[in-house]
């Protein structure tokens, strides 16, 4: 940092203390307002005044944070709702298409048919993985509508969805970890089948992933 920036440095400082958002765009959009705020101090210089007060009128007309910071941290909601958008797709997508492979071949599915609730628990672990897939393909689109078209009833959208992501996400946690305990409580040897075993690890690595990514979208938006 030349002696000269402090003033720019510092202003950037405080902006990027009071934004929460997905870490590369708020880089991204810091290092694009510092070159800006450069050019504006070094074509005051340029016109003749001091390095201080070429700082200050450049600072002065990018703007307070008070003014600056509303749209930055809209644009910041909405990358977190992209993020967690994908998260919920992928891991989704997944759960969708390989639940049922965790039981294929299991030495105890030709086993006497277990208990209702069981198999309304079941059911309804799958009926929320499909909620969630379907629910962040309209959080993509909702992002995409916005960068296209800023509207105030797309931000309600924005909030609506994520919200929806973070419920749908707290139940099916829930809902899975009951179904888990659940199995291993009626088979034994459920604790010892692979895939059980693997899939456990990776759903376990799929709720810390997006329970970040939901933290980071809360954050996001309640900033």
């Amino acid at each position: 940092m030349r002696a000269e920036d402090v003033m720019v440095d510092e202003h950037l400082r405080e902006l990027a203390a009071r934004l929460q958002g997905p870490a590369r765009l708020k880089s991204d959009l810091l290092t694009e307002a510092r070159h800006g705020l450069l050019d504006a101090v070094e074509a005051y210089r340029e016109s003749g005044l001091p390095a201080t007060e070429a700082q200050r009128r450049a600072v002065v007309e990018f703007g307070s944070p008070a003014q600056v910071l509303p749209s930055w941290q809209a644009e910041l909601a909405v990358g977190a709702l992209r993020g967690l958008s994908l998260r919920m797709l992928a891991v989704a997508g997944v759960g969708v298409a390989a639940g049922d492979l965790t039981w294929r071949g299991a030495s105890w599915s030709n086993g006497p048919r277990p208990p209702a609730g069981y198999l309304l628990l079941s059911n309804s672990v799958d009926w929320i993985w499909m909620s969630t897939l379907l629910l962040s393909v309209a959080g993509l689109l909702v992002v995409w509508a916005s960068a296209r078209a800023p509207r105030a009833g797309l931000a309600l959208a924005q909030r609506a969805v994520g919200a929806g992501l973070t419920g749908l996400l707290a139940l099916a946690m829930l809902a899975g970890c009951a179904l888990f305990t659940w199995s291993v409580n009626l088979w034994d040897a459920a604790l010892h089948w692979p895939p059980m075993i693997v899939g456990a690890v990776l759903v376990g690595a799929g709720y810390f992933s997006l329970t970040r990514a939901a933290r980071g979208w809360l954050l996001a938006t309640t900033r």
